[in-house]
């Protein structure tokens, strides 16, 4: 608990109006997305301009108070929560696109910026900022950095740190951390800004970061793939990374996820009844190349068991594609406002197995699992539903599940984690898939940054 004389300094550098002690703000910073948990900070503080955030790192390294950066809350594994009380610093506030540089092919923007609108900005501009979480109309650019955000494009186009070209950071004393900027080479000394993206907001504040942009594909298509078997689904990737195809995004749904997706948006899906969805996006600079390469996916795609190959070349029949697909997490909270969500990464043409491995285990447990996620970089998305089940069995069964689940996992060479994070939820599991010596450099890294372990305490590490 804070004392009345840490909150009224707190106030001192916020303003009254921008720190928060009432009830609501308390109770709406207590969660993220991620289901049945809840973590109380002491209060919530919102900072207009980067000064304040100076000031208030500064103090609370000097009270030992925990602070924790929280932009959208969009994140799934409590990252954002305050599991040891203190202060809440909400970034939203710094929301402002700084520069988009269209002769550098450069946006400078702050924290808060929402990804969604950064895309729209740019696209406007004939430019492309390729990073889309399926939360992108409400996540911001200081979370995607802080999680190292993906999506259904990184199997051709990589994931959040692949453009980050420089940092603004404070550190937890209160000082400033600049690197790099609109530069696509940097190689001096270590690459301090690959430590900080994925850290979760352990080891700084982000106050500004630079994007590398990329010319926006002339043409785009999607193409929709139902198939009678999970198993010739799952094939159907590897078969077409093997021809030497690489597609903006290869996403899978299976039967749950198409159903549930279904019954949220109250109309009927296409192919709605077969087993497995892929949705393909293919894109290029040249209309005529982009359709002789999904005229060949196509093919491919039949040859593996495809029922058939509905394309979507405009732009209004893609966005109802993808609007199935990115609904797939809201439309599960209905049939089971309790899950467990893991978002685990095998080598690519191991998801085949990966599938029966799952498959199995919903057998072995007797659960339902729902699946979707981005086949095409090996990251599948697995949802364990507790649905009716009783409290004490859910929370019985849960960890033999996550037991077996995670043991499959990093026998096929894979991770825990491929674009969610470690947070709260997973931290105990961590220790399974990095080795030792790896954990220790891990924590050294954090004592560096943070002797105080002020910055977000509690997260990744047990």
């Amino acid at each position: 608990m804070l004392s009345d004389k840490q909150i009224e300094e707190i106030q001192k550098i916020t303003g009254v109006k921008n720190a928060f002690l009432n009830d609501e703000s308390l109770e709406e910073c207590s969660t993220d997305e991620t289901p049945d948990l809840s973590c109380r900070p002491d209060i919530v503080v919102k900072v207009e301009n980067i000064k304040q955030i100076k000031e208030l790192l500064k103090y609370s390294n000097s009270e030992k108070i925990p602070i924790v950066p929280r932009g959208a809350g969009t994140g799934t594994t409590g990252g954002c929560l305050a599991v040891c009380g203190g202060i809440i610093l909400l970034l939203e506030g710094l929301n402002k696109i700084v520069d988009i540089d269209e002769k550098n092919l450069m946006a400078v923007v702050q924290p808060g910026v929402i990804t969604g609108n950064l895309q729209s900005e740019v696209e406007a501009k004939g430019l492309f900022y390729p990073v889309d979480p399926a939360s992108l109309d409400s996540c911001s650019i200081g979370g995607n950095v802080a999680e190292n955000s993906g999506g259904p494009r990184a199997v051709k186009y990589g994931v959040t740190k692949d453009y980050v070209c420089g940092l603004k950071a404070v550190l937890p004393d209160g000082s400033d951390f600049i690197y790099g900027g609109k530069i696509v080479k940097n190689v001096m000394g270590y690459d301090l800004p690959g430590i900080m993206i994925g850290s979760e907001g352990t080891l700084a504040v982000f106050t500004e970061i630079t994007l590398k942009l990329l010319p926006y594909p002339a043409a785009v298509t999607d193409l929709l793939i139902p198939f009678k078997t999970i198993k010739d689904a799952a094939h159907t990737v590897s078969s077409i990374l093997l021809n030497k195809i690489v597609p903006a995004a290869i996403e899978f749904m299976d039967k749950n996820c198409i159903k549930a997706v279904e019954s949220l948006l109250e109309r009927k899906l296409p192919y709605s009844d077969a087993e497995a969805h892929l949705l393909i996006q293919l894109d290029g600079m040249d209309q005529k190349e982009t359709e002789k390469l999904y005229e060949k996916v196509g093919k491919i795609c039949l040859n593996n068991g495809a029922e058939d190959v509905f394309v979507a070349d405009n732009r209004p029949m893609r966005e109802k594609l993808w609007e199935a697909r990115r609904k797939i997490r809201e439309a599960i909270k209905p049939l089971s406002p309790v899950k467990r969500s893991s978002d685990v990464v095998v080598p690519r043409f191991k998801i085949p197995e990966l599938l029966d491995g799952i498959y199995a285990l919903q057998e072995k447990h007797e659960v339902r699992i729902f699946n979707f996620g981005h086949a095409g970089d090996g990251n599948v998305h697995v949802n364990i539903l507790k649905e009716n089940m009783d409290d004490s069995v859910w929370q019985n069964k849960l960890p033999a599940i996550l037991d077996d689940l995670y043991k499959l996992v990093i026998d096929m060479g894979g991770a825990i984690s491929g674009e969610h994070g470690i947070g709260i939820i997973q931290k105990k599991y961590l220790k399974r898939a990095v080795g030792k010596k790896e954990l220790e450099v891990m924590r050294a890294i954090k004592k560096l940054f943070d002797p105080s372990n002020i910055l977000n305490p509690g997260k990744i590490f047990e």
